[in-house]
């Protein structure tokens, strides 16, 4: 009976060496945010949720799911179309096209936002082409769609989310054996039908990770729901904590937001395990890639080519034309010193997350146990979860922890430590480690199980330890892996904008920072420069990307 039980608890429970305790302490260290929201929602002293639920939390629930579900749409029909399109089709620009696709994702929404609302407001260049164009007086002499809308915020977001959709869309399509699709040809379906109802379906899976993707981050947004004013769950937990003062309250919508990310991720994973295919054969040749007829080119060609237009090319060329002509203004405002800000926390946010990653993802691989890999997945959910609400989930803790210092040290020593980490660089560091974690974990642990189990044996054979296979034979062999986890953590800590507004030091800007407030009121032109920077920083990662996909079928060369 003892040797029984011996064995479950070792089945029960993975050995617990230095490398597990380390993975084990980094899975708790991100996970300290979510633990802290559920015990401050449960303060019982404040009643801030019952007020809440009489007045505007309808309106913030509602404007949610409307939001969601137009974003979902868009990026749906935008998405998987265009990925078709440039993976089966022959037509003028479709080279250029399969990873211009891509562009849009390197442009913050908030940016999106501004730029669209500088051009199409009524004293902007559209409305006013209009006017002189069909001799229009004022705005009584014509209807125009309202911009800052719910309407205008789910295009904005349709615009630069899309991507996710098609990366997926397209990856699963090149990956796909085409047998059925051809057997549907020839039985008579047309390319829509045979679209519709074979590669549609297969490719569903990949789909609808991009779509549960793109609508983490529609939860997660603030620029352009604030911009737009559309309240919405995370609009709501800066107005109760910032304007009623009602911690306990904002923590309580953080709740409610964790607890719609969860059920996207219900979803999404009983979509994805629904809809799992399996190829028949294992003979793998090039994609047919059809011509079109000139009519249906040129449609093509219009078709893919206007979310490029729309999400990046336009953006990038207003902020081109107002950074060249407004750089005195932009240099004016610190720039140079935001942008070192930004450079600084986005260079130490990788560096720490990738080595708290790979920490993870190593524990994981040494132990080789369930329990283990799911304590990592559970550590990595930060990234389904918006920055607002892991930065109230931080900010208490935090404080916590420094008063407690604090006291000590005025024991002991007779000095005041102040904050070490809330309110600090470090802090917001911590911030991004934990948003982040799903990005550099989810990368390296790729990387590791293409490492052959035979070569790390051998290493170990020869006497050395698990940290010098670590340095000498694993970190070498996933070098790629390690700088495409530092590069998505710093390219997406440049963009990060709710949980630096939150967590930042007193009066410390980044350009995410300086770039949103210049252009709510009103000065798109003196943030332009910087908009320019940070949507410059997203576009090696997309060439990547896209290069990565066309190299990923064998026998498929894009052309």
């Amino acid at each position: 009976m003892t040797v029984f039980a011996a064995a479950a608890r070792r089945a029960a429970w993975p050995s617990i060496d230095g490398w597990t305790a380390a993975a084990l302490a980094v899975a708790a260290l991100v996970a300290v945010p979510l633990a802290s929201i559920a015990y401050r929602a449960l303060d019982p002293s404040d009643d801030t949720l019952s007020h809440l639920a009489a007045t505007v939390l309808p309106v913030y629930v509602s404007n949610t799911l409307w939001l969601m579900l137009g974003v979902g749409l868009g990026t749906v029909v935008i998405g998987s179309s265009t990925a078709w399109l440039v993976t089966m089709y022959r037509f003028p620009g479709r080279r250029i096209l399969s990873w211009a696709l891509l562009l849009p994702l390197a442009v913050p929404s908030y940016v999106l936002a501004f730029v669209v609302t500088d051009q199409l407001e009524y004293a902007g260049p559209v409305q006013a082409a209009l006017r002189e164009l069909f001799g229009w007086a004022s705005a009584r002499d014509y209807r125009f769609p309202e911009i800052r809308s719910l309407g205008g915020a789910i295009v904005v977001l349709s615009l630069v989310l899309y991507p996710y959709v098609y990366l997926l869309a397209r990856a699963a399509f090149t990956e796909q054996c085409f047998c059925l699709f051809e057997a549907s040809r020839t039985l008579g379906r047309g390319p829509l039908p045979s679209f519709l109802r074979v590669a549609l379906p297969m490719a569903r899976p990949g789909i609808a990770v991009g779509v549960a993707l793109a609508l983490m981050e529609t939860l997660n947004e603030f620029g352009t729901v604030e911009f737009f004013a559309v309240p919405t769950l995370t609009a709501g937990i800066f107005d109760v904590w910032l304007n009623m003062d009602s911690p306990a309250g904002a923590s309580q919508l953080a709740v409610a937001l964790v607890a719609f990310t969860l059920v996207l991720l219900a979803v999404e994973r009983r979509a994805r395990h629904r809809g799992r295919v399996h190829a028949t054969t294992t003979r793998v040749r090039g994609l047919p890639e059809y011509p079109l007829a000139r009519g249906a080119a040129l449609a093509a060609l219009l078709w893919c080519a206007l979310p490029v237009l729309l999400g990046f090319v336009l953006p990038a060329a207003v902020l081109a034309g107002y950074a060249i002509e407004f750089h005195d203004a932009a240099l004016g405002h610190e720039y140079l010193a935001f942008a070192g800000n930004s450079l600084r926390l986005a260079a130490a946010a990788a560096v720490v997350t990738t080595a708290l990653g790979l920490v993870l993802a190593y524990g994981v691989r040494l132990s080789r146990h369930p329990g283990m890999r799911a304590m990592a997945e559970a550590a990595t959910v930060g990234y389904a979860v918006p920055g607002a609400v892991l930065a109230v989930g931080l900010l208490y803790p935090l404080g916590a922890l420094d008063n407690s210092v604090d006291a000590v040290a005025r024991e002991l020593f007779g000095i005041s430590t102040g904050l070490l980490l809330s309110g600090t660089i470090a802090g917001l560091v911590l911030g991004y480690s934990a948003r982040f974690m799903s990005l550099s974990y989810r990368t390296l642990d790729a990387g590791l199980e293409r490492v052959t189990p035979s070569i790390e044996g051998a290493s170990r054979t020869l006497g050395a330890g698990p940290g010098a296979t670590l340095r000498r034979i694993h970190s070498p062999l996933i070098r790629p892996s390690l700088l495409v986890a530092a590069l998505l953590v710093f390219v997406d800590t440049m963009k990060e904008l709710p949980l630096t507004l939150l967590m930042r030091p007193f009066d410390f800007e980044t350009l995410a920072t300086f770039v949103y407030q210049l252009a709510s009121d009103e000065l798109l032109e003196e943030c332009a420069l910087g908009a320019l920077t940070i949507v410059a920083a997203g576009v090696l990662p997309v060439a990547v990307i896209s290069r990565t996909i066309a190299r990923s079928r064998p026998g498929h060369h894009p052309g």
